[in-house]
C-alpha cells in the first residue's frame, strides 16, 4: 500500500480553495505549517497572520490560495477524510470474507494514527489531533447547508458510504446502516478524546481500542436476528 499511496494525489473538493496548495511549494509550506501551528495553539487562535510569520510569507499570499481559515479547515478536514478513504479502499480490496472486511475498514477509520512519510509535507499524527479536536468547526456553521449543497463535505460522506455498504453486504436487513456507520467515524473521534481528557466515561484505555469497541459495538448491532 505505501508504494500505491506514494503515486496518488489526495483530492479535495476543488470550490474549497482558490488555488490547489499542492501545486507550489509555498502552498505545501501553508499546510505543513497551518498543521502545525493549529495543533500547537488551537483553531480559535490561529490567524493567516500568524502562519505568515511563521512561513516568513506575507498574509496576502495565503490568501491567494484560502478565502477564509474556514476554508482551510475544510482543506484539511477533506485531506484527512480522503487520506483514510485510500488507505481502506486498499486495506479491505482484497479481502474476500465480508465480515473481516468491514473489521478492517473500521479498524482503519478508528485507530491510532501513525505518520505517512509518504506525504512529507503533511504531519498526519497532528493532522489527527486536529480533526479528533477541531473536526465539528468545519460543519458547525450557519452556511453547512449551502456548504453541503457545493460538496464540501463529499469525501467525508463518501467514506461513511462505503462503511454502510460493506455492513449492507453482511446484513441487507439491517435498518441503520447509515446511522451507525456515521457514529462509528464520528464516534471514535469522540472516544479518542475522552480517552486522552476524561477518562472517567469512557471504557477506551491504552489497552482497549476505540477500535475494539467499534467493532465489537457494529459486529453485535448488525447480526441477524
Amino acid at each position: 500500500m505505501k508504494n500505491l499511496l506514494s503515486s496518488i494525489k489526495i483530492s479535495v473538493p476543488e470550490k474549497i480553495f482558490l488555488k490547489d496548495p499542492e501545486s507550489s511549494d509555498l502552498g505545501k509550506r501553508i499546510i505543513e505549517h497551518s498543521i502545525l501551528l493549529i495543533d500547537e495553539i488551537g483553531f480559535d487562535n490561529f490567524t493567516f497572520k500568524k502562519l505568515g510569520t511563521k512561513i516568513g510569507s506575507n498574509e496576502s499570499s495565503i490568501y491567494r490560495y484560502f478565502e477564509s481559515k474556514h476554508k482551510l479547515l475544510l482543506y484539511l478536514t477533506s485531506w484527512y477524510w480522503a487520506w483514510i478513504e485510500y488507505q481502506l479502499v486498499f486495506s479491505t480490496s482484497n479481502i474476500p470474507n465480508p465480515e473481516e472486511r468491514l473489521l478492517k475498514a473500521i479498524e482503519i477509520v478508528t485507530q491510532t494514527i501513525k505518520e505517512d512519510y509518504d506525504f512529507s509535507h503533511v504531519n498526519e499524527v497532528k493532522l489527527n489531533q486536529i480533526i479528533i479536536n477541531e473536526y465539528s468547526k468545519s460543519y458547525l456553521t450557519k452556511e453547512v447547508d449551502s456548504e453541503n449543497k457545493e460538496g464540501y463535505f463529499e469525501v467525508y460522506k463518501r467514506l461513511i458510504t462505503r462503511l454502510r455498504d460493506m455492513i449492507l453486504n453482511i446484513n441487507p436487513e439491517y435498518k441503520f446502516a447509515s446511522s451507525i456507520s456515521s457514529t462509528i467515524v464520528e464516534g471514535a473521534l469522540h472516544q479518542h478524546f475522552l480517552k486522552d481528557h476524561f477518562k472517567s466515561i469512557t471504557d477506551c484505555s491504552e489497552k482497549v481500542t476505540p477500535t475494539k469497541f467499534f467493532q465489537d459495538l457494529t459486529i453485535n448491532a448488525i447480526k441477524p436476528k
